[in-house]
């Protein structure tokens, strides 16, 4: 977590976009009670929408950690809310990032609550992508626990290449059960193709939620 991580800007930013986003959009929502209070826990959901993040974030009352691409840092007043909220810089167009994965692996094993989309990027249409390895290498290595969540509807709010959001729906949240490392994890004897599999693994648990209220709004 950033040093410059400010507790009240976070609570700030976190009550504005609750206030906002449950008038708004945020329908149904079932199973934060699956949420640990404590502890090193990957918060693992499919992404549709630049609203996930903060539909995620805003109704869970632990601190959210969240990656977001080094792009974004583009000047002193992004820079200074990105930081102060929590985020973790993250560079998408290099092979790898160690200082990300570092920092990663620091939060979890503090106790820290990170978001990942193992899909890596957003959905076109909202239905769900093979996961990426690299939430199971995070997975693997922090040995933390994995909440999967589901949301439907949101690819409709702002999906990807759209530009003006359409306010005129309502996106509905599940959180399931916490699944153990021992339940993921194969171990270092599946070679090469562990990571892959974590990460096959923690999407399958995504893929089985299903929408909290069957009647579509």
């Amino acid at each position: 977590m950033p040093t410059v991580y400010s507790p009240t800007i976070y609570h700030a930013s976190k009550t504005f976009a609750a206030g906002v986003l449950s008038q708004i959009l945020i329908g149904d929502v079932e199973g934060m009670e699956n949420v640990p209070p404590k502890g090193g826990v990957i918060l693992a959901v499919n992404h549709a929408s630049h609203f996930d993040p903060p539909l995620i974030g805003c109704l869970l009352r632990r601190h959210i950690n969240f990656f977001a691409r080094k792009t974004l840092w583009f000047n002193k007043a992004a820079s200074w809310w990105l930081d102060s909220v929590g985020t973790i810089p993250v560079d998408r167009d290099g092979d790898s990032d160690i200082k990300a994965m570092k920092a990663t692996l620091f939060t979890l094993k503090n106790g820290g609550l990170l978001t990942l989309f193992p899909e890596g990027t957003r959905s076109p249409d909202g239905t769900l992508q093979f996961a990426k390895p690299g939430i199971g290498l995070i997975a693997a290595k922090s040995q933390a626990t994995v909440i999967p969540c589901r949301i439907f509807n949101s690819n409709k709010v702002l999906s990807k290449g759209k530009v003006l959001p359409n306010f005129n729906l309502s996106v509905h949240m599940r959180y399931g059960k916490p699944i153990s490392p021992r339940s993921y994890d194969p171990g270092r004897e599946a070679g090469r193709e562990r990571y892959q599999i974590v990460a096959d693994r923690i999407m399958a648990e995504i893929a089985k939620l299903t929408r909290p209220r069957t009647q579509a709004i």
